[in-house]
C-alpha cells in the first residue's frame, strides 16, 4: 500500500516545484481547446454525453480509461472547456523537455513526475492537489491498453480517493483505439470518439463500513473500475466485464 508521507512544508496553492495551482481555464487554453475541437472534426467524430452533474468546486478526481494517445487531448478539448475547471494531470518529466509541446504542458495544469520516483512524488503531488480543492484527472490503468479495453488497475487512485474523501467521476471513452491505436505511430481518420461522463460518487458512499484497510484498497479500485467499465461498450470492458454487470441506462 502506498504510504501517506508527510510532505514537506509548501505555499498554499503552490505544488512541490513551487507553481500556483489555478482552477481557471485561460484565454489561450480556451482557444487551444477550440482549435482542436476543429482539427478532432477533420479526425474523427467526436460525441460528449453527460457531463451535467460534475461538481464545480471542491476536490475532485476525474477517472476515465486510458484506451489511445487521443484520450487526453479528446478530454482536454471537450470535457475540460465544458466543466469550466482546469484539470490537473501528472505527467513524466520527459514531456517537458519538447518544445511546445513542453510549453503547453507547463501552463495547462500537467505537473512533472519522474517516473523513478513515482510512487512517492506522485502521491505527495495528487494529494495536495486535492486538499487544495482542485481537479485531479488520472488514468486508473497507468498506462493506454494495448488493446482498447480495461486492463487491471493500479490502486493509486482509489487510495487518493480513500483518504482525502473527494467524489470521483468516472469517465467511458469509447472508439478512441479505433482511431488511433497504441500500436500506430499516427491516427488514421474515421469512426467516432464517445465521451460518456457517468455520475459522481464517493467510496464512503458505496463500500462496505466493515471493510479494513488493507481490503478497502482492492474494493475501491474495483468499484471506480466497474463504474467506468459501465460506460463503455462490452467489447472495451475487458478484465471489469462480466454478466452480473448492470447495464448502462
Amino acid at each position: 500500500m502506498i504510504d501517506d508521507p508527510a510532505p514537506p512544508a509548501a505555499p498554499s496553492g503552490r505544488t512541490a516545484a513551487g507553481r500556483p495551482i489555478l482552477d481557471t481555464i485561460t484565454p489561450w487554453m480556451r482557444g487551444l481547446a477550440a482549435a482542436t475541437r476543429v482539427l478532432l472534426a477533420g479526425l474523427t467524430r467526436v460525441r460528449l454525453e453527460g457531463a451535467t452533474e460534475i461538481p464545480t468546486e471542491g476536490p475532485l478526481i476525474v477517472a476515465a480509461n486510458h484506451a489511445s494517445n487521443l484520450d487526453a487531448v479528446v478530454l482536454a478539448s471537450t470535457l475540460m472547456p465544458r466543466l469550466d475547471r482546469r484539470f490537473q494531470w501528472l505527467g513524466k518529466k520527459e514531456l517537458f523537455a519538447w518544445p511546445l509541446v513542453g510549453w503547453i504542458a507547463s501552463n495547462g495544469g500537467v505537473h512533472p513526475v519522474d517516473r523513478s520516483t513515482a510512487d512517492v512524488e506522485a502521491y505527495r503531488l495528487a494529494r495536495r492537489i486535492l486538499d487544495e480543492g482542485h481537479v485531479l484527472f488520472a488514468f486508473p490503468e497507468g498506462t493506454r491498453s494495448p488493446d482498447g479495453s480495461l486492463q487491471a488497475a493500479r490502486d493509486g487512485v482509489a487510495v487518493l480517493a480513500l483518504r482525502t474523501g473527494a467524489p470521483i467521476v468516472p469517465i467511458g471513452i469509447a472508439g478512441s483505439n479505433r482511431v488511433w491505436p497504441r500500436s500506430q505511430r499516427l491516427p488514421h481518420p474515421g469512426g467516432h470518439v464517445t465521451v460518456r461522463v457517468g455520475r459522481p460518487f464517493r467510496l464512503a458512499e458505496v463500500l462496505p463500513a466493515d471493510l479494513d484497510r488493507k481490503a478497502a484498497k482492492g474494493v475501491a479500485t474495483d468499484t471506480i473500475m466497474r463504474r467506468i467499465a459501465e460506460l463503455l461498450p462490452p467489447g472495451q470492458r475487458g478484465v471489469y466485464g462480466g454478466p452480473n454487470e448492470d447495464p448502462v441506462p
